[in-house]
């Protein structure tokens, strides 16, 4: 064949053939003094002497994620709504919004929860059915949700137009007082002779969000169900009691009222991992419950890992912990939220990892009862209008900046001096999350496939790197 010919073939064999893909890699970090906050990062041609391996594996993939977020409590939802109308719009865009991708814009917060009725986060403590002392109302003929009308209502709608892709859930921190033992939002349980009338009642309150444009995905029954606070809204409610209320009322009620909700189980701490166990035991109940939610007061985080194994087809989800005078610093503070959190929630299997109150005032509140001493996401001063950016909100900015609803975990070294986590989006890109769990520095390199990115991380910063499939 001459020259020219073998020319014209290979002309012919690259037509429609798309050169293989490159990966443009990115980091951004945040160090343990804060003097970097998700600051974009350049990294070495080669790795540093002793560098760690940490290979990134997508052809294993685990859970697919809802995303990442914060509570929109009463309290959050006052201070937002208080600012002017200019500036609210902006810190909610900030919050909710995503701006490309890694790009540095917008946190991108994709979940979120509700609270039904008061938590100690609200300025009163309500229900949507509340009645005179003694008197009661089995037919909610009194169920309102106008107490969310002024605030929360507004701020979650508003979040929700500027990502439509944003999950939503809700939690009750008690039901109607005249349901329960003691007739008060504060202590006492439910009344046995009540629940029908309080499945009903989370049907009317399902009912009425959707037909606000706030569509409810998930909800849990019951806001730490082994706790009864004495100076705001709260009960305790056995595993078997609350297996008998998901089994024989509302799972059916819901499936009458053909809503799509999803029932989440325990929404308490990871130390009484046989409470959930208990209620997924039950087979009337387990039919109705897509998984089990945990919040971080107590115990450890691989108590996800254990009921997951026990329950493999129940999700899980991480839907509280709070930022607070307990943890001060940026170090002893950042360095939980991310390595238990961001990956040790993630690595456990939770499909969407929410911190507590998304916005607070300087002193801790609103609130009546209840903490006194705890942090947002974001800190706003309703003197003077300025929104301090915490360091809860870099710990998340980590991941749900950069890992979009409907990625896939994807497999990593587990590690206890550099504790990770990865994901794969939907649009092929690629995130890593590495934390420097000891007092030195750490030199490593990520690798994926053939595209590496070498780094030394400094003691308790964190670095999220992105790899972008280019041609």
């Amino acid at each position: 064949m001459t020259r020219r010919a073998l020319a014209l073939v290979a002309a012919l064999l690259a037509v429609g053939a798309a050169p293989a893909p490159r990966e443009a890699v990115q980091g951004w970090q945040t160090n343990a003094d804060g003097t970097q906050r998700l600051a974009p990062i350049r990294f070495a041609a080669r790795p540093a002497a002793g560098a760690v391996r940490i290979t990134v594996d997508p052809g294993h993939r685990y859970q697919t994620m809802v995303g990442f977020g914060a509570s929109i409590t009463d309290a959050s939802a006052i201070l937002i709504q208080a600012l002017p109308p200019a500036e609210r719009s902006a810190l909610i865009r900030e919050l909710f919004g995503r701006v490309g991708q890694g790009d540095g814009e917008g946190l991108g917060l994709d979940f979120t929860r509700l609270t039904i009725g008061a938590s100690d986060f609200s300025p009163t403590h309500y229900s949507f059915d509340d009645v005179p002392p003694g008197q009661r109302d089995p037919d909610l003929s009194h169920f309102s949700i106008a107490p969310n009308r002024a605030a929360v209502l507004p701020t979650v709608k508003a979040a929700l137009a500027v990502n439509e892709h944003l999950t939503v859930m809700a939690s009750p921190w008690s039901p109607p007082a005249w349901m329960k033992t003691g007739d008060a939002l504060i202590g006492g349980t439910l009344r046995p002779d009540a629940y029908g009338a309080y499945a009903r009642y989370f049907v009317r309150y399902l009912r009425a969000y959707a037909a606000e444009g706030v569509p409810i995905r998930y909800l849990t029954i019951q806001n730490e169900p082994d706790f009864s606070p004495d100076s705001y809204p709260g009960m305790k409610w056995p595993a078997t009691d609350r297996a008998r209320f998901v089994g024989n009322d509302l799972g059916p009620s819901l499936d009458a009222a053909g809503l799509a909700t999803r029932i989440l189980e325990w929404d308490h701490n990871w130390d009484q991992p046989w409470q959930p166990e208990t209620v997924l035991a039950d087979l009337k109940a387990a039919r109705y419950i897509a998984g089990v939610a945990w919040h971080c007061y107590g115990g450890n985080v691989t108590a996800q890992s254990r009921v997951k194994a026990a329950y493999p087809t129940k999700d899980a989800f991480f839907t509280e912990c709070s930022g607070g005078g307990w943890r001060p610093g940026w170090k002893t503070g950042f360095g939980d939220a991310v390595r238990n959190l961001m990956i040790g929630a993630t690595r456990n299997h939770a499909r969407g990892v929410l911190l507590w109150n998304l916005a607070l005032d300087p002193k801790g509140g609103p609130h009546k009862g209840g903490c006194d001493n705890c942090r947002g996401v974001v800190t706003i001063d309703p003197a003077t209008g300025q929104v301090v950016r915490e360091l809860e909100y870099y710990a998340l900015g980590h991941l749900s900046r950069f890992v979009h609803p409907g990625a896939a975990r994807i497999a990593s070294p587990d590690r206890t001096d550099l504790p990770n986590t990865a994901f794969r989006n939907p649009d092929g890109s690629t995130v890593l999350l590495v934390y420097n769990a000891t007092e030195k520095a750490r030199p490593f390199q990520a690798v994926l496939g053939s595209a590496t990115a070498n780094h030394v991380l400094p003691p308790g910063a964190a670095v999220t790197i992105l790899w972008k499939s280019r041609r």
